[in-house]
C-alpha cells in the first residue's frame, strides 16, 4: 500500500468534517449523520454493522476510512463480581479496563485507561514501570465504554453508571483526546451519559488542573493524593516534584470556585508509611481549603514494589479520625484480589 493509499481512521471526523467528505465522494450528507450515529451513539466498530447504508456505501467506506477500534484480548473475573479486561489496540498495544460492581447497590463503574503506559514512575503502580507508548485517540477511549458497559449488561443485566478516568496514563497529558472521548460519552448525539458521573483523576498537574477550570469542565476531579506532605509524596510520586501540594491546592481551589464541581482525594494507604494518625492530621489540613470528599483505597500490591497493604485497623483508625473532624470519607475495600485488578498488572504481563 502507498502512502496516498492508507486509510484514515473515519473517527477522527466531527461531524461537519464527515459531511464534507461524503459531498467530496458524492455521497448525500445524510448519509454522513447515519454513519455519525452508528460510531458514537451506537458504538459499532465495523462498517458492515450499518445496516441502513447499501452494499455499495459500505464497501466504498471500507475502501476509504478505518475504524481503529479496540478487541478483547483477554477477562479476568474475580469472586467479588470485578471484571477486568485487557484490550488489544489496532497497532497491537495493550491497554486495561476495570468493571468494578459495587455490592448491594445498582452501581457499576469502568475504571478507562487513557494511555499505552505512564511516563509518571510512581513507585506503588505498575503501570507506572511500562513507558509511556502513545496517547489512546478518543474512539479508543470511548470503545472500553461501550465494551465494558455491554459486560455489565451482560453480567449484571444494569448498564454503567459510572466512569473513571484512572485507569492506564495520566489524563492530564492526554487532555484533547480524554476531552473529546468525554464530549462524545456525554454528547446527545453520541452515549448521553451526564457529565456529573464522570470523574476524571489525576497525579497533579497544577496548570492543567487549571486548564481544566478555564475549558468550564461539567465533570468531577479527583487528585491521586496518597501522601499528605511533600517528603512522602515526592519519595512515591516524582510529580510531586514540580507540584508540590502547595501549588496543587492552589490549582484545585481554582477549579472549584470556577466549576463548584465536586474535587475528591483518593489516598491508598500503605502499612506503616502514610496510614497513621500524623499522617491522618495532616491530610486533615488539606481539606480544609475547599469542600472535598476523601476515599480511602486499599492498596492491591504488586511486584517487586516494598509496599504493603494497611491493616484493617490502621485504615478504619485513619478514616474514624477523619470523620470525627467534618471531612466525608468512604473506604473503598480492595476489589479483585484473585485477579490482576492492580492497574498495569495484566497488561505488563506481555
Amino acid at each position: 500500500m502507498t502512502k496516498t493509499d492508507v486509510k484514515i481512521n473515519i473517527r477522527a471526523f466531527d461531524l461537519p468534517a464527515l459531511q464534507e467528505a461524503f459531498l467530496a465522494m458524492g455521497e448525500k450528507k445524510f448519509r454522513a449523520k447515519q454513519v455519525h450515529e452508528w460510531l458514537w451513539q451506537k458504538g459499532v466498530r465495523s462498517f458492515d454493522e450499518m445496516h441502513n447504508l447499501s452494499k455499495k456505501l459500505r464497501e466504498l467506506l471500507k475502501e476509504k476510512f478505518v475504524i481503529n477500534g479496540i478487541t478483547e484480548d483477554k477477562v479476568q473475573r474475580s469472586a467479588d463480581g470485578t471484571i477486568k479486561s485487557r484490550f488489544r489496540l489496532h497497532d497491537g498495544h495493550l491497554i486495561e479496563s476495570v468493571l468494578i460492581p459495587v455490592p448491594g447497590e445498582k452501581r457499576f463503574t469502568v475504571c478507562v485507561s487513557c494511555q499505552v503506559g505512564c511516563s509518571l514512575t510512581c513507585k506503588f503502580c505498575a503501570t507506572g514501570r511500562m513507558k509511556r507508548v502513545r496517547n489512546l485517540d478518543a474512539g479508543e477511549i470511548f470503545d472500553q465504554v461501550v465494551m465494558v458497559n455491554q459486560q455489565a449488561l451482560d453480567t449484571f443485566g444494569y448498564p454503567l453508571t459510572n466512569i473513571v478516568y484512572m485507569g492506564m496514563g495520566e489524563p492530564l497529558l492526554a487532555y484533547k483526546n480524554v476531552m473529546e472521548s468525554i464530549d462524545r460519552i456525554s454528547s446527545p448525539d453520541g452515549l448521553n451519559m451526564s457529565p456529573r458521573r464522570i470523574t476524571v483523576s489525576t497525579a497533579g498537574i497544577a496548570k492543567m488542573i487549571r486548564k481544566l477550570a478555564d475549558d468550564e469542565v461539567r465533570f468531577n476531579l479527583a487528585l491521586s493524593l496518597h501522601a499528605a506532605d511533600d517528603a512522602k509524596r515526592n519519595e512515591i510520586m516524582p510529580i510531586n516534584e514540580q507540584n508540590s501540594l502547595d501549588i496543587l491546592m492552589d490549582s484545585l481551589e481554582y477549579f472549584y470556585k470556577k466549576t463548584k464541581n465536586r474535587i475528591s482525594y483518593e489516598y491508598i494507604t500503605f502499612q506503616d508509611y502514610n496510614d497513621g494518625i500524623d499522617d491522618a492530621k495532616k491530610l486533615l489540613k488539606l481539606c480544609k481549603r475547599f469542600p472535598v470528599r476523601v476515599n480511602i483505597i486499599e492498596y492491591n500490591p504488586i511486584g517487586g514494589a516494598p509496599f504493603k497493604k494497611s491493616s484493617e485497623k490502621n485504615i478504619d483508625n485513619f478514616a474514624a479520625f477523619l470523620i470525627r473532624h467534618g471531612v466525608m470519607c468512604t473506604v473503598r475495600r480492595s476489589r479483585g484480589k484473585d485477579i490482576d485488578a492492580a492497574c498495569g498488572q495484566l497488561a505488563n504481563k506481555e
